[in-house]
C-alpha cells in the first residue's frame, strides 16, 4: 500500500467511525483516560487537569461533550465516594480496537 493511500484509509476510518475526535485535545483526553485505565489506575477529573492537556475550561468542556456522547463514562470511586473515575465506554473501546487494527495493517503494509 502506498503512503497516501494508507493515510487516506486511516483518515476515512477516523471521519466515519470516530466522529467524537474533533480535535487533538479530544484525542489526547481519550488517550490519557484509556491509558491510565489500561494501567489499572483510572483517572479522576483532578488527575486529568494535572496532565495539562489544555486549559481547565477546555478540558471541562471537551470532557462534558465526550461524556454526553457516551465516549467517556464517570464512575464512583470505590474508595472515595466524593471522587469520580473517568473510564472509556465499552463501545468506544471496541471502536478504538478496530482503529488500532487499521493503523497496524496500514503501517505493516507500508513499511515492509
Amino acid at each position: 500500500m502506498k503512503l497516501f493511500a494508507g493515510l487516506r484509509k486511516i483518515r476515512e476510518f477516523e471521519r466515519l467511525q470516530l466522529p467524537f475526535m474533533n480535535s487533538v485535545f479530544d484525542f489526547d483526553i481519550v488517550l490519557e483516560i484509556g491509558f491510565e485505565e489500561e494501567c489499572g489506575r483510572p483517572l479522576t477529573l483532578k488527575g486529568l487537569y494535572l496532565l495539562n492537556i489544555c486549559s481547565r475550561g477546555t478540558v471541562r468542556r471537551k470532557l462534558a461533550a465526550l461524556i454526553e456522547q457516551g465516549v467517556v463514562v464517570r464512575r464512583k470511586h470505590p474508595a472515595d465516594k466524593r471522587a469520580s473515575l473517568l473510564v472509556i465506554s465499552p463501545p468506544t473501546l471496541k471502536l478504538l480496537g478496530k482503529y488500532s487494527g487499521i493503523l497496524t495493517a496500514v503501517s505493516g503494509s507500508h513499511f515492509k
